[in-house]
């Protein structure tokens, strides 16, 4: 006894070091020498049979490895030593190659998977059967082989057995590569559903609209007789007005199938209507698509500085999703303050200013200048301007002495202005927004220097004005901006965004903001309406900028401008991000 004891005592932390792997080693040869029993028959007490093979097994292996067979022989077998494997052969999905991959993994031998199809046969009988773990070493299998090729096919697996992250994974690869699954039988055999909502993805990955209108096409035409009554659904998802326009003659237009189909002709013509008078309908198949290589921008211009003694010369495109600046050439005269912008056809004017200008500026998005054009008849600053069926209407303001209530149109093929019908009263610092083809007027500065509460509507088609329902306030150094058929109306100092609707004459609250500003840049970018900069209640500009979401009801903070700003140029044009 006392040899036994002689010698140094291993310490506790060198046992536990050895026990594990003592414990792994140990269990792993069991499971392969039951293995090695399995497939020489020896020592078998159960025979499984499935899609005409035979398949000899131990009752405590398959027990400690499948709920299934747990709950099964502890009821008893019906008949003494064979079991059918439901599910597996010709009337099931299972494969007798796909249990015997199952049962390689039941007795430790891992499970060796070789194609897609393989791996979905193993993964639905390793769901029947209750085998723990298999389900995550075919997912990931799976996962691996994801390709655009197969990424349809993979999904339904995903959704079958939801798998969370291959579904993810699929869905990704779906987006990034949607040119090229639509090439694939896969995607001619989609549901109408399903292809209705790849082509709405605004994550849709292709460079250029046409890929889409092209794949929705060539949907249809897989089984034109059965599917062309799904054509008005799914050109509802196809951004017509991102088309190059001689591809919309050609192929779009003079499609048969579309000029035999009446109910797209609305989507036609909407398309024909931002191609002459550009995007001031804001509806979203007007917007790129995120990964296209044209963006929304929202553009920055002038402005006064922190105290308001500065008059800034900087004019900047701003990429919300990237949320990077990039410098445009500096704004023209920019001694100037509270003149009037807006975007006419992707380029961005700017009117008058302070003191009693009448220059008018056009930035051409396309060459990338600044370009002066004709002049306003009458010269002032407070005022605004909005673009109504293609045409564009400097509105009301102050020249110095008196607000007015003249407003001149411009007509930028012959670029000249002309007078049209006056205001029913004067303002300056009005709100002013175009809506289903008619101009609003709201609040602004009176005559007599009290801020007004009405709202006047211009129909240009009749060159008349009249008044609507006065809004729920009486505010000054306000603005407005329409999306779709809503006008929604901020600044004014006051802590909440308005709504009006002018199809029925209705005001509403959308939300609360997190401070109060005046004289801030508005616009709406990707759906949402961006407010940026502004003079807060102690009179001092600030950088801060607010999205507020129609959808959602919600107001978040955004990152900052790149310098506090009040009473500048604020629009929304598309610009290629590759400038």
């Amino acid at each position: 006894m006392a040899r036994m004891l002689e010698g140094p005592v291993p310490e506790e932390s060198e046992q536990a070091s050895e026990t594990p792997c003592a414990g792994s080693c140990h269990a792993q040869r069991v499971l392969q020498t039951l293995n090695a029993y399995r497939r020489s028959g020896t020592l078998t007490d159960v025979v499984l049979r499935a899609g005409g093979c035979d398949f000899p097994c131990h009752r405590a292996a398959l027990s400690a490895g499948s709920t299934y067979f747990r709950s099964l022989f502890r009821a008893g077998e019906p008949q003494q030593g064979l079991t059918v494997v439901p599910g597996v052969g010709p009337a099931g999905t299972a494969t007798a190659a796909a249990l015997a991959v199952v049962l390689d993994y039941m007795y430790g031998a891992g499970a060796r998977l070789r194609t897609e199809e393989e791996a979905a046969a193993v993964l639905a009988l390793a769901e029947r059967l209750g085998v723990a773990g298999l389900r995550e070493a075919c997912a990931r299998f799976l996962e691996g082989r994801l390709r655009a090729a197969n990424s349809l096919a993979l999904r339904r697996v995903a959704a079958a057995f939801s798998l969370a992250s291959l579904a993810e994974r699929c869905g990704r690869v779906l987006r990034q590569a949607f040119t090229e699954v639509a090439r694939h039988a896969d995607f001619l055999e989609l549901a109408p559903d399903e292809v209705a909502a790849l082509l709405a993805d605004p994550a849709l990955g292709v460079v250029h609209e046409e890929a889409v209108f092209e794949a929705a096409m060539r949907w249809v035409r897989h089984d034109a007789p059965a599917r062309r009554g799904q054509l008005r659904r799914l050109l509802e998802h196809v951004r017509l007005p991102l088309l190059a326009p001689a591809y919309f003659l050609e192929k779009v237009e003079a499609d048969d199938l579309l000029q035999a189909c009446g109910e797209c002709r609305p989507l036609l013509l909407e398309a024909r209507a931002c191609f002459i008078l550009g995007r001031e309908a804001s509806v979203l198949r007007a917007r790129p698509r995120r990964f296209m290589d044209l963006a929304e921008v929202i553009v920055v211009i002038g402005g006064c500085d922190r105290k308001g003694l500065l008059k800034l010369p900087f004019a900047d495109a701003y990429h919300p999703e990237s949320q990077r600046w990039t410098p445009l050439p500096s704004l023209p005269g920019y001694a100037r303050s509270e003149f009037a912008s807006c975007a006419l056809r992707n380029d961005v004017y700017i009117s008058g200013g302070h003191i009693n200008s009448r220059d008018v500026w056009m930035f051409s998005s396309h060459l990338h200048t600044w370009i002066k054009v004709a002049s306003l008849h009458k010269g002032r600053w407070r005022h605004k301007m909005a673009v109504v069926q293609g045409q564009l209407f400097a509105v009301g303001g102050f020249d110095g002495l008196q607000r007015l209530c003249s407003v001149e149109r411009y007509d930028p093929f012959s670029n000249t202005w002309a007078a049209v019908a006056s205001l029913p009263e004067p303002v300056s610092s009005a709100a002013v927004a175009p809506c289903a083809g008619r101009l609003y007027v709201i609040g602004g500065a009176g005559q007599d220097g009290i801020s007004t509460n009405k709202v006047q509507c211009f129909d240009p088609k009749e060159d008349q004005w009249s008044l609507r329902s006065p809004a729920p306030f009486s505010q000054r150094c306000l603005e407005a901006v329409s999306l779709e058929d809503t006008i929604y109306v901020v600044g004014g100092l006051m802590s909440k965004i308005f709504t009006y609707d002018p199809g029925t004459d209705d005001w509403g609250e959308a939300a609360v903001l997190p401070s109060p500003v005046e004289s801030c840049g508005v616009t709406v970018c990707d759906g949402k309406v961006h407010i940026l900069g502004g003079r807060d209640d102690r009179g001092e500009s600030t950088d801060k900028v607010f999205t507020f979401d129609p959808s959602s009801g919600q107001v978040e903070a955004q990152p900052s401008l790149q310098r506090c700003t009040s009473s500048h140029g604020c629009v929304t044009i598309i610009q290629s991000l590759g400038r």
